[in-house]
């Protein structure tokens, strides 16, 4: 996959191109008062455009908060952050479809509200949902769809935000491994197709490992970057391949430390 720089309007109307589609700086971010309880604490990342990093960590390190900071749901309490193409499309862990609507029709919602005309909005939903292997879904209801397809159906609908920066927060860990292990192989697919930046958190190791280029983990409360990982391993990847294995035993182990760690205090 050939990675593209991204670009931004300046002040003055110009172009700009930039190198990342999301940067972090020394960003912290506390909750509460007398005291506060800080979640983060000067977390620095930058995200490359097309890149596909995945956050490990222990419950409660402030992988959620990090994505909540990047989508504009919350502002950091200090530090700096910029996501010059715009606001992130955002994934939950649950599909957050609307039960009324069809499938189809959850799809045109999110293009209705970027603006598309209602004449638009059929084709390029159906064009969505056979991205997604979804051909002729359109009509299904919620209730008729399995979880892996309302998990393709949000993915679809993310994806009608055209936003060149996907955050995804567990949105597989609900699912059976199979299931699952099949989403990853059409995460990655179109990953490739289009190109699109993606930060996706888990607590499965080997799910981070399979998907990512980097693993970043960070460290118990508050969740700082213990250490980052470049995955030099070629697709198609399996879960079960050695190279997946071996190098998820060796970023396993430092998360026990880290959970080993927050224990003791």
């Amino acid at each position: 996959m050939i990675t593209a720089l991204s670009t931004s309007t300046a002040p003055d109307g110009s172009t700009e191109t930039t190198a990342y589609a999301a940067r972090l700086s020394l960003v912290s971010k506390s909750f509460g008062r007398s005291p506060a309880q800080p979640v983060l604490d000067g977390v620095s990342l930058d995200v490359a455009p097309g890149e596909f990093v995945t956050l490990l960590g222990a419950s409660g390190c402030g992988k959620s908060t990090l994505l909540n900071l990047i989508a504009g749901l919350d502002e950091p309490t200090s530090g700096t952050l910029s996501v010059p193409d715009g606001r992130p499309a955002l994934m939950f862990q649950e599909h957050a479809l609307f039960p009324w609507l069809t499938a189809g029709k959850n799809i045109e919602l999110a293009l209705k509200l970027r603006g598309v005309p209602r004449g638009e909005r059929r084709e390029k939903a159906d064009r969505l949902l056979s991205l997604v292997r979804l051909d002729g879904a359109h009509g299904k209801r919620v209730h008729e769809l399995s979880g892996g397809m309302r998990q393709r159906v949000a993915l679809a609908r993310a994806l009608a935000q055209e936003s060149r920066l996907l955050l995804m927060d567990e949105p597989f860990a609900a699912l059976d491994a199979i299931t699952r292990d099949v989403l990853h192989d059409e995460l990655t697919r179109i990953w490739r197709e289009t190109g699109v930046s993606v930060l996706f958190v888990t607590h499965n190791v080997r799910e981070a490992v399979r998907l990512a280029q980097r693993v970043v983990l960070l460290t118990s409360r508050p969740g700082r970057i213990a250490r980052e990982w470049t995955v030099d391993i070629e697709h198609p990847r399996r879960i079960e391949d050695t190279a997946v294995a071996e190098l998820s035993a060796e970023i396993t182990d430092h998360l026990r430390r880290e959970i080993r760690r927050h224990g003791r205090h």
